[in-house]
């Protein structure tokens, strides 16, 4: 819900901050006091388009803030954290425009595009008036509303489920069909270079150490030059080892006279036997050493081989074989030719007829619950002062095929004269007949509105007396469920209200300025009493008020 708003420097208002409680507020004051100032300044945070000239004169910039309490809605809780702009269950839309025409969004304290700010927008906040945005008459939220109310958005989530299944099958037998002659040409590269690689006789051990072996193999005259030189030194007379004989007896008999030469001696006897290890090792390495110039050149000429198979698919030669596999993958993909095009056609067969199934089940249940909703909707327009008004739920059947959310797009109609032809909703002249169609549809789906906020500009125009409670009392009806803000000219709506708003605007020295103030009780009483009998209040026009206002707490 909304929380607070908080209005900089924007036309009239140099600054406004104001609570908004649950339930239902309503919002009055004198014509020409600013009411639609409030309008504005929401739209601006929602995300609608700016005007430089809304920058109060005199001022850099305008800057609007809108806090929306998140407890208990998960869908904007969603959105923000797959955005990465979660911030502990609130989300405060800001807005500032500067005077030289730029605009810039913020989504929590983040930067935002525009573009986002209004896709959570309508997540959080309706405006149902004159002149103003309203998902009402947007075909998808049509379809959204009617679906809710049905209470078929998981089974149409199935639907679609098997329509996409169906669209990506068939965009991939399009492109092997369109694609023939290319996808022949690619069939015969990939089986070229497989069978290419094949013929390699590729081993990974090999291909993981054939570059060390031909380095060795290379080099084999000089490691062995070098290491039997090494050897010589170590096992010749006057050589290491026999040095360190020497040198551990002639210290062993030291250590008969003094046991303190015990360390040296275990180090000197340490370092003969790492020696004659190295002996060792060195005589097994240098028979195990080829100095074959034959072999050498054949590992040359195979390390050359598979170097131009790696330059020629862009690999390491340790890479080659993964290369390989994956090719035949590819080759496989596409080998099928006709019998794969016929494999996927049938299974296209199978999801049409899963879509068809459930495409019939759910247009059965769709066309009965828009009997029931244009029903009640126009039952509720009669009792809001629209007599011989009527409200109709149009389904139009799509061309045969496979279609996102079903055989049918949805229109929501009216007719406001009996015996005129129904219109589609955005088509109505009245924007206060607008004003109560949409309540009207509101209060019928309540339990499948789909933003938990809901601002109604002025749905009380044309209408007075008994028709205006009426208004008023379905609007606290409504805010049972969901919050309301209702502007209004009226007494008898005004007087519904769980929290009373007045607008004013004053003249100073700085021109026109607009302020909002939440009446106390007293306060409210005499202002709907202003409402009811005009600039002088009565006595009469306050016992008046304060029963109407009574009465609406029943």
């Amino acid at each position: 819900m909304l929380s607070q708003l908080t209005v900089k420097n924007l036309a009239v208002v140099e600054r406004l901050d104001l609570s908004f409680e649950p339930g239902m507020s309503t919002v009055t004051g004198e014509t020409g006091a600013g009411k639609s100032i409030l309008l504005q300044a929401l739209g601006l945070a929602l995300g609608v388009r700016a005007d430089s000239n809304l920058v109060r004169h005199g001022k850099d910039k305008a800057d609007i803030s809108a806090a929306f309490a998140l407890e208990h809605n998960k869908t904007v809780q969603d959105f923000l954290s797959e955005h990465s702009l979660e911030d502990e269950g609130e989300c405060i839309l800001r807005r500032v425009i500067t005077s030289d025409g730029r605009s810039k969004a913020f989504i929590n304290g983040n930067s935002v595009p525009l573009s986002t700010v209004r896709d959570v927008g309508d997540l959080l906040l309706d405006i149902h008036g004159q002149n103003e945005h309203q998902l009402l008459l947007r075909p998808d939220q049509q379809m959204k509303l009617l679906d809710g109310f049905a209470q078929l958005e998981a089974d149409k989530q199935a639907l679609n489920e098997v329509v996409k299944a169906h669209k990506t099958l068939s965009e991939k037998v399009n492109n092997l069909l369109n694609n023939q002659d290319i996808i022949e040409q690619q069939q015969a590269l990939y089986l070229h270079q497989v069978e290419e690689l094949n013929e390699a006789m590729l081993d990974q051990d090999e291909l993981n150490t054939i570059e060390a072996n031909f380095k060795t193999s290379a080099n084999s005259q000089a490691i062995n030059e070098k290491t039997s030189s090494v050897l010589n030194q170590l096992e010749s007379e006057a050589g290491a080892n026999a040095q360190l004989l020497t040198l551990s007896s002639q210290l062993s008999e030291a250590l008969e006279m003094d046991d303190r030469l015990q360390v040296g001696v275990e180090l000197l006897s340490s370092a003969q036997v790492q020696t004659q290890e190295a002996v060792y090792e060195l005589t097994q390495y240098l028979s195990r050493l080829s100095t074959d110039e034959q072999s050498a050149q054949e590992m040359e000429e195979r390390i050359s081989e598979l170097y131009s198979l790696g330059r020629k698919h862009q690999c390491q030669i340790e890479e080659l074989i993964t290369v390989r596999d994956q090719l035949t993958v590819k080759l496989e993909d596409i080998g099928g030719g006709a019998n794969s095009i016929d494999e996927m056609n049938s299974q296209l067969e199978v999801f049409a007829k899963q879509y068809q199934n459930k495409a019939q089940k759910f247009s059965k249940a769709r066309n009965a619950k828009a009997d029931e909703l244009s029903r009640l909707v126009t039952e509720a327009m009669q009792v809001l002062g629209m007599p011989g008004s009527e409200f109709k739920v149009g389904l139009n059947e799509k061309p045969d095929g496979v279609h996102l959310n079903g055989h049918e797009s949805i229109e929501f109609l009216v007719t406001t004269n009996m015996g005129q032809a129904f219109k589609p909703l955005k088509k109505v002249a009245s924007g206060g007949e607008l004003s109560r169609i949409s309540l009207a549809i509101s209060v019928v789906s309540s339990d499948s509105e789909y933003t938990p906020t809901l601002i109604f500009d002025e749905v009380d125009v044309g209408i007075s007396g008994a028709v205006a409670e009426v208004v008023g009392r379905k609007l606290q009806e409504l805010a049972k469920n969901y919050q309301i803000i209702c502007i209004t000219h009226l007494a008898q709506v005004a007087a519904f209200g769980h929290q009373h708003l007045r607008v004013s605007k004053v003249q100073n020295t700085q021109g026109a300025q607009t302020t909002v103030e939440q009446l106390e009780d007293e306060q409210r009483v005499d202002e709907v009493a202003r409402i009811l009998g005009g600039a002088t209040v009565t006595d009469k026009a306050r016992v008046a008020a304060a029963e109407m206002i009574a009465s609406s707490r029943v």
